[in-house]
C-alpha cells in the first residue's frame, strides 16, 4: 500500500488536512496526494505541501457524483490512508467510498497518527462526554471536521499535477435547486472573540447588552441552542454546540449559560474561556479558565464600561 490521500470539495479544508497529512508522512514515509474536482484549486494546492495533485475531470459539477470515480482511483493507487474533510458533502462522499472499497470509516476524528502499523485516531462519543481512541488497519478512511488542524505552512519542493478522466460517475445524482444560507454578520466559526448568551437572559431586548460587550472586545455574538431554536432571538448560524457551530476563538465569554455538554463541545477548543453565572455550581465553570459568580445584569455592564475605557 502506498500514499496518504486527501480530499475535500473545499480547498481551505483540504489545506487543513494537508497539515495532518504532513505529520503522517513523517512517520509513514509515504507521499501526500490531494484529489480535487476544481481546476481553479490546483495551483494553490501544489504550493501547500502536496507531493501530487490529482485533478479529477468529469461532466458533473456536483461532488456527490464522484464517489465511484474517487474510489476507483484510490483502489488503483493502493492508498494507505484517506483523509476526507467532514463537511456535509464530505461525509456523504466518504460513506459511499467506504462502502465501495469495503473498508471501515472513522468519522469526525480530532487526532490522527500512525503507530503499530495502524492509524490511531481519537474522537468524541456520547455527545462529547468521552473521548474514544481507535486503531484502524490499513487502508484507513477517516473524516476530519473543518478547522481541526490549521492550514499547512509546508511546501513541497516539487509537486506533480496529474489529470484523471472520471469515467465512473453517478448520473443519478442531480441537484434541482440551491438555496444559499444567508448569514447575518460574520461567520462565528472563524471569529477571534465571541460573546455567547444563554437562557440566563430574561428577554430578547437584553441581547443588546451582550452586543455592547461584544463591541467592546471586538468580537461576535453567539448563543446556545435554546436562544436560537426555541426563543428565536438570534439566527441559527449563531448557535454554538455539538449540532451547531464549533468555534476556536482566542477569547470566549459566556453569559447566563449553564454549561450542558452539548454546548461545551462547541467551545472546548477556545483558548481562553470566561463565564458569568449566578450559580457557582453550574457545569460551565468546569470548562472555564476564569469565572465570575454574579448577576450578569450587574457584571456585564461593569465589564463593558471597563473595556470601553481601555
Amino acid at each position: 500500500m502506498s500514499g496518504i490521500w486527501i480530499y475535500s470539495e473545499d480547498s481551505a479544508v483540504a489545506k487543513q488536512l494537508l497539515t495532518a497529512g504532513q505529520e503522517l508522512k513523517k512517520t509513514m514515509q509515504q507521499p501526500v496526494n490531494v484529489i480535487t474536482l476544481n481546476a481553479e484549486n490546483v495551483q494553490s494546492l501544489t504550493t501547500a505541501g502536496a507531493d501530487k495533485v490529482f485533478l479529477l475531470k468529469g461532466n458533473s459539477i456536483w461532488p456527490e457524483s464522484y464517489a465511484g470515480a474517487i474510489a476507483e482511483l484510490l483502489s488503483k493507487e493502493q492508498a494507505s490512508v484517506v483523509l476526507v474533510g467532514a463537511t456535509m458533502r464530505g461525509k456523504d462522499l466518504a460513506a459511499k467510498i467506504a462502502a465501495i472499497l469495503k473498508t471501515g470509516l472513522v468519522s469526525d476524528a480530532l487526532t490522527v497518527q500512525y503507530a503499530n502499523d495502524a492509524i490511531e485516531t481519537t474522537r468524541l462519543v456520547y455527545g462529547g462526554l468521552a473521548v474514544r481512541t481507535e486503531a484502524s488497519a490499513l487502508p484507513a478512511l477517516i473524516t476530519i471536521p473543518p478547522r481541526t488542524f490549521p492550514e499547512t505552512s509546508a511546501a513541497a519542493v516539487q509537486c506533480e499535477i496529474v489529470t484523471v478522466e472520471a469515467a465512473n460517475q453517478d448520473s443519478r445524482v442531480t441537484v434541482s435547486n440551491v438555496c444559499p444560507i444567508v448569514r447575518e454578520g460574520a461567520d462565528i466559526a472563524t471569529a477571534n472573540k465571541i460573546v455567547c448568551v444563554g437562557r440566563g437572559l430574561a428577554k430578547q431586548e437584553d441581547v443588546k447588552m451582550a452586543e455592547e460587550l461584544a463591541a467592546a472586545v471586538g468580537g461576535e455574538i453567539g448563543c446556545t441552542r435554546g436562544i436560537s431554536e426555541d426563543y428565536h432571538w438570534l439566527p441559527s448560524d449563531r448557535y454554538i454546540g455539538i449540532s451547531g457551530q464549533k468555534v476556536k476563538p482566542e477569547l470566549y465569554i459566556g453569559m447566563g449559560i449553564s454549561g450542558q455538554v452539548q454546548h461545551v463541545v462547541g467551545i472546548r477548543d477556545s483558548k481562553i474561556i470566561v463565564v458569568i453565572d449566578t450559580n457557582e455550581k453550574a457545569p460551565i465553570f468546569e470548562a472555564a479558565d476564569y469565572g465570575i459568580v454574579g448577576d450578569l445584569y450587574e457584571v456585564v455592564p461593569l465589564l463593558t464600561a471597563a473595556l470601553e475605557k481601555k
